[in-house]
């Protein structure tokens, strides 16, 4: 054989040997089955991935300090040292009353592990110096921590109530969250509505002054007493010993006899000057359920574990102890259970799998008859648990993503086992191949291209799966499923494909003899039944069985009679017809008015699109605009307001809001289908997880309400972003001076409020100001789209100025710091020690009485008792003689960004808007006519608008990037230019698909998921291109061996004309296959249609519904996908060969040009030689 011949007629060398070895491969289709079906049940659910930035958080509690003093004595040191640390990308601080918190975000270079360990390193050499600010005798110790979002969210709160005190509510708690926390998956469990206990030593200061008693005597004496310590060994009688000296107390009461100080023989016990009780600490938390007290657990999961696996567990862990500890009249309840809605979402996409594995089975079916569509349907799973087993060993979880990238890739996977499986028919049925010779060179017909084609699919998704930051670890997952769900149908297809294509493919669909018909359906009937009857769990399977039975004999009746007309009739007259319309664009000016046309169509959609983004019909949106699956009160008064009013107020809230979710509209009868449970919380854990993140500080001043509502299936057609509406609407200017912002769940990575507007400068008070009177201008242009803007810090914080007076305080011996550790013993108070009881540690704390601690004139009025030590007596200072106090306000907190000062303007999108873009661009043509901005105040539009901008800048990067991967494997490929351009050329074409059914539809313009769909687009459009090239080019190829020119020649135009019909119409099933599987696979996602094979034919009920999260999230894209696909089709087919045509042709033209030149010059040349002769 000439090496022309076995360029046109060639074996792959892979697939020839799996052939050869065909026993090897059914082992190994084994194995990989079972790895896969156990991937697939092991995998940790998830709703989506979980994210984990690389920011590292440094927390520093040093309570007694106003906001102003912990910037001073905490944050600005620390930003100062960690300022210089390298990988650095930004540093933002928050100082609040008693807290600081400072944020270090680092660059994609540094794993979370190596940026902890440098911030760590940074903050022990700031805590090592002199200057370190100490409290209780101890130096403050900042906290170094990485956090993840998913640490932060509960995924579910356990409430206890009933007739009992609530430390006894709180006991049981107590040991559910010892049961809970010995949980591997579980990170932390907070006890909500009850206090921690502690020693409180409340000192009657009237008492104390008589008997000139100090704070320092008190806890001197109380340090000094209450201790066990080891003295030593002592060696007696041959035996060694150990001395322990015992002091500890036993029961709080025994520090009433304490002596505090003892002069003349005459003791002053402790009893005498204050009184000792063992009580819960100062209300910082309150916790209900639909308005009941219930003692309320948080339960946080670790990063990277199973939700759904905890949950169950905790559930198992909470029946028991019902069951077998606590008394039985107890109520336990669980709410807000997020695994409930992973599960619920992740059942859904499981199923949608399932209806687009039927809807592709049932296409191919038609296409290429039941035998062959059993053999491609079985690339499906095959490539599906592959793809698991290989996610599964790099430890990704099962969540929304990955079983997206499945569903995106079902019409892609089966690609590669359609060209195969139709290519080896094609040589069976039309060449008269034997099965295994037409196998083997089917496949090595087809085998390099379809190499190629998965590797120029991959590579439009190589850029994603490099995608940076945060927004990038969220979305990354889907390229890489996607990627390695191709690369299994590629290895499925040249192996386990090539080997049951080599032994079971027939070109005629024969009937099954009726005996065996029969046989066959009896006993998967019989079978079926009995495992349906006594099954229990795996009743389904019975069911399956059965079902498979009737639909043996519906397709020996019905399916295979349409099925083989469909092959027989309808598709001859399809391909005919192709082929009459394939054969009239390649003639005469038709080739040039198509290629014009479509290009000019591409101008056209392009307009529109701009021209309807402009009109605002065609919305442009970051992230899928969810609807909540919580629907979330956050209520804020003003900073240093009691925890009891923010309670009070709370509880009234509460009423209205309850009143509106439990609206007969949502209900039937007493049962609510809407709202599954409803819990509040006061002052800890009712902060935002979004914004205060990481945060240890208590919140007096901060509430929440969280209302979950029932899976999507069970709400009726009811819209519950509707509800929030009402809710929010039910909140509106009802309570003067508290902030009420009603929001929802958050799908997706945080990725800052829609409107965001931070003011940089150095005076705080020149900040906030500024950001009031821009408010005021932004709302007086009542700029649509605005919920209610509002500011992130105010001065509003009630503080009282103490003013020492140094120069008297001097000539009394008294420091300024001898009046503050006073005062803040009599009010704070220090700790005198620990008390030991049942394993569990309480801190003692000295501090004045109730009575005292709050009396101005008591406090004011105390004396300050110190030994002169110059004199030796004993001197009494009031403090109200070297000080005086005024009563002013401070700042909420101090916010800084890379260093600097800053204050946010901030506001959700109002209610029935989406694009944030829209909504910020009108802002700043109104803030073009603002004059009130000092010149020292930088002004900035960050938050989503920021990120939004990043994101679409690194998509469209992304895009081309793909694209230029693909051009050169193209060019690697064809070793030509004009084949990869004419591809390429598609590519964007398709884009008028996608375009144009944005703006026919209406629908919005989403960055996150459109994007992704384009460059998802792009891979599928260039795999039908690179098959429908290639075949053509092998024609022209065979066609020129037959007619013995060479490679570089070209061939007579008739003959490209027909070299090119043929391909064209060889190539119209499977590039008509890829697009309708494509197609057919996101068409129940696309339209939301949900139903549950699992509960159909276990119980008999699809629950059949419309909509759901996974629509909303996931719709976008599908019909990014849809919408090109239905253009990029016909592309494939029509406008594809004319480019190529008139490609070739234009090559032909000047071939020619130049040869009749060169014969010219010869011609010349030869006259020029006679003349000269």
């Amino acid at each position: 054989m000439t090496d022309k011949q076995k360029k046109v007629n060639k074996e792959f060398g892979l697939s020839s040997w799996a052939i050869n070895n065909k026993t090897t491969m059914y082992v190994l289709i084994l194995v990989f089955f079972y790895l896969g079906v156990s991937a697939f049940f092991d995998m940790p659910r998830e709703n989506f991935p979980e994210v984990n930035e690389t920011k590292i958080y440094v927390s520093t509690v040093f309570p007694g300090n106003t906001a102003e003093d912990i910037e001073k004595l905490v944050t600005d040191p620390l930003e100062d040292q960690l300022k210089t640390v390298s990988n650095v990308v930004e540093i933002t601080s928050t100082s609040a009353e008693d807290y600081s918190m400072v944020i270090v975000e680092f660059d994609e270079n540094l794993t979370v592990e190596q940026a902890k360990q440098k911030v760590k390193d940074e903050i022990e050499s700031e805590t090592a110096g002199e200057d370190w600010p100490t409290f209780n005798g101890a130096k403050v110790e900042p906290d170094v921590f990485e956090l993840s979002l998913s640490e932060e969210m509960p995924i579910l709160n356990i409430n206890i109530s009933g007739d009992y005190p609530v430390e006894k509510l709180k006991e049981y708690g107590e040991y559910l969250q010892d049961e809970i926390e010995d949980l591997l998956e579980i990170k932390e469990v907070a006890i909500r509505g009850a206090q921690e206990k502690e020693v409180e030593v409340a000192v009657d200061i009237y008492k104390m002054t008589a008997a000139k008693v100090t704070f320092s005597d008190i806890i001197n004496a109380i340090n000094g007493g209450n201790v066990t310590m080891s003295a030593g060994n002592i060696k007696a009688s041959g035996q060694r010993r150990t001395i322990r000296v015992l002091g500890e107390i036993e029961t709080p009461s025994e520090l009433e006899n304490f002596v505090v100080k003892s002069e003349n023989d005459y003791p002053i016990y402790l009893k005498d000057v204050a009184t000792v009780s063992f009580k819960e600490e100062d209300k910082t938390t309150y916790a209900r359920e639909y308005g009941h007290p219930v003692v309320m657990l948080d339960v946080k999961k670790r990063a990277g574990k199973n939700m759904v696996d905890a949950a169950e567990q905790i559930h198992t862990i909470v029946k028991e102890s019902k069951e077998n500890v606590f008394p039985q009249d107890l109520d336990i309840t669980i709410t807000n259970d997020q695994s409930s809605v992973t599960i619920g979402q992740v059942d859904d996409l499981v199923n949608n799998i399932i209806f687009g594995v039927i809807l592709v089975v049932t296409v191919l079916m038609f296409f290429l008859g039941f035998k062959n569509a059993i053999f491609v349907g079985f690339a499906i799973p095959m490539s599906m648990f592959m793809s698991l087993m290989i996610l599964s060993m790099f430890g990704i979880t099962l969540n929304t993503m990955v079983l997206f990238g499945l569903i995106m890739g079902l019409g892609m996977l089966v690609d590669n086992g359609i060209v195969v499986v139709e290519n080896v028919y094609r040589l069976m049925d039309e060449e008269g191949m034997s099965r295994i010779e037409a196998a083997k060179k089917g496949i090595g017909e087809i085998a390099f291209p379809i190499i190629i084609s998965t590797a120029t699919t991959v590579a439009a998704f190589i850029p994603l799966g490099l995608w940076p930051g945060i927004m990038g670890e969220f979305m990354m997952i889907l390229p890489q499923t996607l990627s390695i769900v191709l690369g299994s149908s590629l290895f499925v297809a040249i192996f386990f494909n090539s080997v049951l294509v080599s032994q079971f493919m027939n070109t005629e669909d024969k009937d099954m003899p009726l005996h065996k018909i029969i046989r066959t359906t009896i006993i998967m009937a019989v079978i079926g039944l009995i495992i349906f009857i006594v099954g229990g769990e795996y009743r389904a399977l019975g069911t399956l069985m059965v079902f498979t039975a009737v639909m043996l004999w519906v397709y020996r009746l019905f399916l295979r009679k349409w099925a083989n007309n469909f092959q027989t009739k309808t598709l001859v007259k399809l391909e005919n017809w192709y082929e009459r319309q394939l054969r009239k664009a390649l003639k005469g000016w038709r080739p040039y008015g198509l290629a014009v046309g479509t290009f000019l169509l591409l101008i056209i959609a392009f307009i529109a699109f701009g021209a309807s983004l402009a009109t605002q019909r065609t919305k442009v949106e970051f992230f899928p605009d969810n609807i909540p699956n919580q629907i979330i009160v956050y209520i804020e008064y003003p900073e240093g307001t009691a925890i009891e009013k923010t309670n009070a107020i709370t509880k009234e809230i509460e009423k209205i809001v309850y009143d509106v979710l439990d609206d007969d509209q949502y209900k039937n009868g007493d049962y609510n289908f809407m709202v599954e449970s409803a819990v509040s919380q006061v002052g800890e854990g009712a902060g935002n997880p979004q914004t205060d993140g990481g945060s240890a500080a208590e919140m007096p001043h901060k509430a929440k309400i969280t209302a979950s509502m029932r899976e999507f299936k069970y709400r009726e057609g009811e819209d519950s972003e509707l509800l929030r509406q009402k809710v929010q609407k039910a909140l509106v200017g009802i309570f003067p001076g508290v902030l009420i912002s009603v929001e929802k769940n958050v799908d997706g990575p945080p990725a800052g409020a829609p409107i965001n507007i931070e003011l940089e400068g150095e005076d705080y008070n020149e900040l906030i100001n500024a950001a009031e009177q821009m408010r005021e201008f932004i709302n007086s242009k009542n700029v649509a789209g605005i919920d209610e803007l509002k500011i992130d810090v105010n001065k509003d914080k009630p503080v009282m100025r103490v003013i020492v007076d140094r120069e008297k305080a001097g000539e009394l011996g008294v420091s300024a710091s001898q009046v503050g550790q006073q005062l803040r013993n009599s009010i704070f108070g220090s700790k005198a020690g620990i008390y030991k009881e049942g394993g569990d540690d309480y801190d003692i704390y000295v501090r004045f009485n109730e009575d005292n601690r709050y009396n101005k004139s008591a406090l004011f009025n105390q004396k300050i008792t110190f030994r002169d030590m110059a004199s030796g007596q004993i001197k009494e200072i009031p403090v109200s003689a070297i000080a005086h106090a005024e009563n002013t306000s401070g700042f909420s907190a101090i916010k800084h960004k890379d260093t600097k000062r800053v204050v946010t303007v901030y506001s959700a999108l109002a209610p029935g808007f989406t694009d944030a873009g829209a909504v910020v661009t009108q802002i700043q043509n109104e803030m073009q006519a603002y004059e009130g901005m000092p010149d020292n105040i930088k002004v900035d539009y960050t938050g989503q608008i920021e990120e939004q901008n990043k994101q679409m800048a690194f998509l469209m990067g992304a895009f081309f990037t793909g694209l230029g991967l693909i051009f050169f494997i193209l060019i690697f490929q064809f070793n030509s230019i004009s084949k990869p351009t004419i591809i390429m050329l598609a590519i964007f074409l398709s884009l008028i698909g996608v375009f144009g059914g944005i703006v026919i539809t209406g629908s919005a313009f989403v960055i996150m998921m459109t994007m992704v769909g384009i460059i998802s687009l792009a891979g599928v459009v260039v795999n039908n291109g690179v098959v429908l090239l290639d075949y053509a080019q092998l024609l022209i190829d065979r066609k020129k061996v037959n007619l013995n020119l060479e490679d570089d020649d070209y061939l007579e135009e008739e003959d490209l004309y027909e070299s090119i019909v043929k391909a064209g119409k060889a190539r119209l099933r499977p590039v008509l296959l890829t697009a309708i599987t494509t197609i057919f696979g996101l068409v129940p996602l696309a339209i939301g249609l949900n139903i549950n094979f699992f509960t159909l034919f276990k119980e008999f009920d699809a629950n059949v519904y419309i909509g759901g999260d996974n629509v909303i999230f996931w719709g976008p894209l599908a019909w990014t996908v849809i919408y090109g696909l239905l253009i990029a089709t016909f592309l494939t087919l029509i406008i594809v060969p004319v480019l190529f045509f008139l490609v070739t042709k234009f090559k032909m033209w000047l071939r020619k040009r130049s040869s009749s030149n060169e014969e010219e010059d010869q011609v010349a040349f030869s006259m020029n030689e006679r003349i000269e002769e």
